[in-house]
């Protein structure tokens, strides 16, 4: 017996149940715990050189409140990755200023938006991610990278 799903969505996420009746042994049943990860998406953003950029955390989030959840900023370029910004639930943002490239250029947003100001050339290529953890395997990702052109 076997169980097949198609088009898995994140919904699906649930303890799923197989029920049997056997003779002279009577009903067995196993569970199963089926957990859904989202793979996340990824955009490209295009900013002036000098200019703010401002990245969205989860672009398509809207009907979801994000200040329920924790969430961070890290951002990857030349191999290395660290985290910008972190968030819990009702609390203020952690800023990990010790970034050389972006120290005190970082802003969260009351919508959780990351604004960096002002873009520098050495920004060019970096990637962005914002990572929402609804529950401890259940992680939101979405991440953008950056593409900085001068006049």
């Amino acid at each position: 017996w076997a169980l097949h799903l198609e088009n898995i969505i994140v919904s699906l996420t649930g303890q799923y149940e197989c029920t049997f009746a056997t003779y002279p042994y009577g009903t067995k049943a196993i569970k199963i715990q089926l957990t859904v990860k989202a793979e996340g998406k990824h955009y490209l953003k295009k900013v002036w050189l000098k200019q703010t950029l401002e990245i969205p955390c989860l672009e398509d989030a809207t009907s979801e409140n994000l200040s329920t959840y924790p969430l961070k900023w890290p951002v990857g370029e030349n191999g290395r990755k660290e985290e910008l910004v972190t968030k819990e639930p009702s609390g203020p943002a952690v800023y990990k200023n010790s970034s050389v490239l972006y120290g005190q250029r970082v802003l969260l947003d009351l919508n959780n938006t990351l604004k960096v100001f002002p873009t520098k050339i050495t920004g060019d290529g970096s990637v962005f991610s914002c990572h929402v953890l609804y529950h401890p395997e259940r992680v939101q990702k979405s991440s953008t990278t950056v593409r900085v052109f001068g006049k």
